[in-house]
């Protein structure tokens, strides 16, 4: 799809932005639009998921029939089937008349299936009649109807993770994902943040009859680097706020902050923080939890030197031995680890510092005067066993703060963390580390 193709659609449905991720979406949606196929957009709250259901309608030859957006998370369980196929005269209490479902209703057009992650599992197996058949059944009725309406779905959580936590059902996943669409987050649009803030910023001044407000070049840099968790939502809440209160045309840094979290101020995730709460201690990651890993992960290196010296003093066969674990060697010195643990002493709070190289050293060195001592292994083993358990115990604490901050959102703890999404996940899975409240 040309360029100019794609700059029609933004302007015929109010799309602002020109990020390369942004433009793909749209041509995802132009190019499926004309088709029957079911699609399935993702993302996260407040990034215009619902923008992308109308553009597949309006460029469908269904674009004459109706379109209905449903939001399935806003429908309490007991009444979303009724909702959706509609129900009979005393189906229940309450039903008093017959009455049509979404689904009888919009035969012909689109049906935009928001939040379908928060979809009841008996009501998923309803929809997948209806993607696989078009046949429904009204509640309190056993009488079998025809429709003809294409579904698009939208989620902005992980189904994948759902269907394997039996949330969702896998049969509904792949008829829902024939083609999936993913609208990118506000922080990965790049310059769109300040194209979008002049956008609204323009909206409000029109309905408040004021002046336009705008950023001066540092408050710009910030606004840039802000995560927006809340995407294009939030910006446009906090452009209306500073629209509506701020006396001054032109916004500054500091007053910008004012209007912005304190604890999620810039795109990368905040790994290191000092900000502390009032009982003095921080509930995102703060330095002393970084250090700490990195002196368990120094730890379990000595153990395992340890167990290669008894190997070497053992064996005998020092060249086959060392040249099998090169690794551990390359790097591994005792001015590195001397210095290492120096800085790591600078860089804990004064009033919680331990004298590391003293405590590292007494804990993890053994010392051997005699060939006949090696023969017993018991205190490498035990201490070994003990690391590994304090390890594991790290990890997942560390894990499990992640989560918390970022609100279970896998990719952006992970970031945290410095390790892939997948591995993120294997490790929850290992440790059983349930959804974070």
């Amino acid at each position: 799809m040309r360029q100019e193709e794609i700059q029609s659609i933004k302007q015929r449905f109010g799309i602002i932005g020109n990020s390369p991720k942004l433009n793909y979406a749209i041509h995802v949606a132009a190019q499926v639009a004309p088709t029957e196929m079911n699609v399935l957009i993702m993302g996260e709250s407040g990034t215009g998921k619902e923008s992308f259901s109308k553009i597949i309608h309006s460029l469908s030859p269904r674009k004459h029939g109706q379109f209905i957006a449903i939001n399935c998370g806003a429908i309490p369980e007991g009444t979303i089937d009724s909702e959706l196929f509609g129900h009979e005269k005393g189906a229940f209490t309450d039903a008093r008349e017959a009455r049509k479902g979404f689904f009888e209703v919009t035969d012909g057009g689109t049906i935009f299936l928001d939040e379908i992650g928060e979809m009841p599992l008996g009501t998923q197996s309803r929809l997948l009649r209806v993607l696989e058949n078009g046949e429904f059944i009204r509640v309190g009725s056993n009488k079998v109807q025809k429709t003809n309406v294409r579904v698009v779905a939208a989620t902005n959580v992980d189904l994948l993770e759902a269907v394997e936590q039996k949330k969702f059902r896998e049969d509904l996943y792949f008829r829902l994902s024939t083609v999936p669409i993913t609208v990118p987050g506000l922080r990965e649009r790049g310059n769109d943040i300040l194209l979008l803030f002049r956008k609204f910023a323009t909206d409000f001044a029109e309905q408040y009859r004021v002046k336009p407000i705008k950023l001066d070049s540092d408050a710009a840099q910030i606004l840039a680097n802000y995560r927006f968790p809340g995407n294009i939502r939030q910006l446009k809440n906090l452009t209306q706020q500073m629209s509506l209160l701020e006396m001054e045309q032109e916004i500054d840094a500091e007053t910008l902050n004012k209007y912005i979290p304190s604890e999620t101020t810039s795109r990368p995730p905040a790994l290191l923080s000092n900000a502390a709460g009032s009982n003095g201690q921080d509930q995102s990651f703060s330095e002393r939890d970084l250090l700490y890993k990195i002196l368990f992960d120094m730890r379990k290196d000595v153990t395992e030197l340890k167990k290669l010296v008894f190997e070497l003093l053992s064996s005998g066969n020092y060249g086959n031995v060392i040249s099998d674990h090169q690794d551990l060697f390359n790097g591994i010195n005792e001015e590195s680890v001397d210095t290492a643990l120096q800085k790591v002493d600078r860089l804990l709070p004064s009033d919680t510092s331990v004298n590391t190289s003293s405590t590292f050293q007494e804990e993890n060195v053994i010392e051997i005067t005699d060939l006949d001592d090696v023969g017993n292994t018991h205190d490498i083993q035990h201490e070994e066993e003990n690391d590994s358990l304090s390890l594991e115990e790290q990890e997942k604490e560390l894990i499990i703060k992640a989560l918390k901050k970022n609100k279970n959102k896998r990719k952006y703890a992970a970031r945290d963390l410095g390790i892939s999404e997948r591995t993120l996940y294997r490790k929850i899975k290992q440790y059983e580390i349930e959804k974070q409240k």
